[in-house]
């Protein structure tokens, strides 16, 4: 199906979709995907073993198959946990990852080196060394995933353990809004709700970065973005039946009262930060005062 593109020489008018595409543009420049070619790569190994395990008899073919699923499923789970742990890396709070997928993609990838050296030679003590020096390098080259939480001092536990929690179910909302009008093909409404979850993600930032903010920001990040992932889903279900001109005209209004009250509220918080900075400084130069203690 042909995609319709917009930009600064479309003949189609953008409807203000400009802003959004330079905005889109800039976080395409900064975002790059830290799977990347090193982990598909390690797909390869799984598909060498497959097609040359043809012809080993009958235990050997098995063996092999085995071992390249687990190698294919080994390259699966490095991929989730690399990108795991840049999202886990880019936040100021986070939870470890519930599962440690980087650990179990060099077990896994050492247990198919082994059983495909075995299948190949027959020699189980080979084998087994195999595996161990693969399972030793895949760690090296690629890491273990992050064994403890990201917190920030001065902060009590049980503060930080709402914030991720509430910024995981936010997340989960922008992305599945996302994920739904990817599906829809149409460039221009592409561009138009990622303005609206670049808002929203700097929102969630300013929470992360004061946690103090989340009793006030609680119902943006929790039930407007739900109600706005339903609303995504009913929009798709629709326009996807009849292309309905109408309904799109009402979901772009919507986008663009939830980017403004989003954008509010996120300057609303940084201006109640600033007061609470200049209300401490204040107090602390009157106690310095009182001390008899003045500047140079």
């Amino acid at each position: 199906m042909a995609e319709r593109f917009g930009g600064k020489y479309s003949p189609v008018p953008q409807n203000g979709t400009d802003k959004a595409q330079r905005r889109q543009e800039k976080r395409d420049r900064r975002r790059v995907d830290p799977a990347g070619g090193r982990a598909n790569v390690m797909f390869v190994p799984a598909v060498v073993i497959a097609f040359t395990s043809f012809g080993s008899g009958a235990s050997g073919l098995a063996l092999a198959l085995i071992a390249a699923a687990l190698l294919a499923l080994s390259a699966w789970l490095l991929r989730d946990g690399l990108r795991a742990e840049a999202a886990f890396n880019e936040r100021k709070i986070a939870r470890r990852p519930a599962f440690p997928r980087k650990i179990a993609a060099s077990l896994l990838a050492g247990i198919g080196i082994a059983l495909a050296a075995i299948a190949k030679s027959g020699d189980l003590l080979g084998g087994v060394l195999f595996g161990v020096i693969t399972t030793a390098l895949h760690s090296v080259a690629f890491g273990i995933d992050p064994l403890s939480d990201k917190r920030i001092e001065g902060i009590d536990s049980f503060q930080q353990d709402r914030v991720a929690r509430v910024v995981d179910e936010a997340e989960e909302y922008l992305s599945a809004i996302t994920d739904h009008i990817a599906a829809l093909k149409n460039r221009p409404l592409e561009l138009r709700v990622s303005s609206f979850v670049s808002e929203a993600s700097e929102l969630i930032r300013s929470v992360e970065e004061d946690p103090r903010d989340l009793t006030s920001a609680r119902k943006f990040l929790g039930v407007y973005l739900m109600g706005a992932r339903d609303a995504t889903v009913k929009f798709c279900d629709l326009y996807r039946k009849n292309n309905d001109t109408e309904a799109l005209r009402d979901y772009e209004a919507l986008l663009t009262d939830l980017e403004g009250n989003f954008a509010a509220k996120t300057q609303k918080l940084l201006i109640e930060d600033r007061t609470d900075v200049d209300i401490e400084i204040k107090v602390l130069r009157d106690r310095l005062q009182r001390e008899g203690v003045k500047p140079q």
